[in-house]
């Protein structure tokens, strides 16, 4: 074995000293399939051969913890394609004599092995071992046509060639069995970046994907020969449009109390000079520019503030009962008033600082934000709350935390 390796070798270093560009084009093209023909003939010898050192157990002889470890380091490979060979020459063992026969002859890639082993034992399992032989026949066959991608995709009907009378009822065995692992793998995580930007990332399950793109593909075509943005963008720009349209519906869950919405802050003089920069309601700046145009959308409801900071004008929208006393909140507290709290608006209640049954009236001088732990907390009597002179909520400590008592601020939620 180590002569004729040797002799390939030798032959393959010689072909690299051969003048290519002499060669005419159909000699190119049979070259490059001779090429790819060894090269997968290759692939199975050196699969035999760690295959063989795997089963001695070479490498722990020779003090490494593993055979994939003694192949990093003797190949030089990383550490995931180690293991890929390791896991691939023992694939060998369980894999029917026909495939080895197509890898060792050049007519399938180890891709395309990995597929049909896989696709064989599906068969196996659902229609027997005599329809799993005649799978084999059929996808060594595929393979000399189509690529391991498509491969694995034709073999999702393999059953309608091999054993058509449990092809249906398998199926819908793989069909279920997808939508069990959809449902559990279904997951989208958003994560805030320190310049207020959000990461999304995540998994859909086929309904959820199908929803999406029908939503976001007819807002991803270029709007024009003018139209620069890379494709990327434009799905982002769709997907920003969407959740446009879906809050103008009116129809989201309340969020906090509130129905979902955007609450820009900024100056009255800013807004209309052009001048002034604005802040979202989760403490994010935007430019002059941004707030403006956010300001002529009538699904997005502007709120100005005096020179005090206090709310000026909180708007209206004809479907809100108490969300203008809301959005002023908002406006005021930031988010969770209790000291040293970092919840923001969205998370939070209103509480009526003289409860409700005690007459206490529904308005902003009567009223805080207060996250669900901290509600609950002053509900229990040991803290109080009231508003300072300049309007602002403040609390006042049980003595037997502080005997003096001396009121405190949330200084996280500052919004000048």
């Amino acid at each position: 074995m180590i002569d004729a390796l040797a002799q390939a070798e030798a032959a393959v270093a010689a072909c690299l000293d051969r003048a290519t560009w002499a060669a005419d084009e159909q000699d190119l093209v049979a070259a490059l399939d001779a090429a790819h023909r060894l090269e997968q003939r290759l692939a199975a010898v050196k699969l035999t051969l760690v295959r063989e050192l795997d089963g001695r157990g070479t490498a722990t002889a020779q003090g490494a913890s593993s055979t994939a470890v003694w192949l990093r380091d003797r190949l030089r490979l990383g550490v995931g394609a180690a293991r890929r060979l390791v896991e691939l020459a023992a694939l060998l063992d369980a894999t029917p004599a026909g495939v080895r026969d197509a890898l060792a002859g050049g007519a399938v890639t180890v891709e395309q092995v990995q597929v049909i082993a896989d696709t064989v034992k599906t068969v196996h399992s659902a229609a027997g071992a005599e329809a799993a032989d005649k799978a084999v026949g059929v996808l060594v066959d595929w393979a000399t046509q189509f690529d391991a991608v498509l491969l694995r995709k034709l073999g999702t009907r393999i059953l309608d060639h091999v054993a058509p009378e449990v092809a249906d009822a398998a199926a819908e065995a793989v069909l279920r069995a997808q939508e069990a692992r959809e449902a559990r793998d279904r997951h989208v995580t958003v994560s805030e970046q320190p310049d207020g930007r959000l990461r999304l990332s995540g998994v859909l399950d086929t309904e959820a994907a199908a929803l999406l793109r029908a939503a976001i593909d007819p807002l991803t075509t270029p709007s024009g020969q003018d139209d620069t943005r890379a494709a990327g963008q434009r799905r982002h720009d769709a997907l920003a449009d969407v959740c446009r349209l879906a809050l103008r519906t009116g129809d989201l869950p309340e969020n906090g109390g509130d129905v979902a919405q955007i609450v820009v802050t900024t100056s009255y003089d800013g807004l209309t000079r052009l001048l002034g920069t604005g802040t979202l309601d989760l403490g994010q700046q935007l430019t002059p520019e941004a707030v403006r145009r956010l300001a002529c959308d009538a699904a997005i409801l502007p709120a100005v503030l005096g020179g005090a900071g206090q709310p000026l004008d909180v708007g209206r929208q004809r479907r809100l009962i108490s969300g203008p006393l809301r959005r002023a909140l908002v406006l005021r507290d930031g988010g969770c008033a209790f000291p040293g709290c970092d919840r923001p608006p969205r998370w939070c209640d209103g509480h009526h600082i003289r409860h409700w049954a005690d007459g206490g009236d529904t308005s902003v001088a009567n009223a805080v934000l207060l996250c669900g732990h901290h509600h609950r907390h002053i509900h229990r009597g040991d803290w109080a709350v009231r508003l300072g002179g300049d309007g602002h909520p403040e609390f006042v400590p049980p003595a037997w935390l502080d005997p003096d008592q001396l009121p405190r601020r949330n200084h996280y939620h500052r919004r000048r």
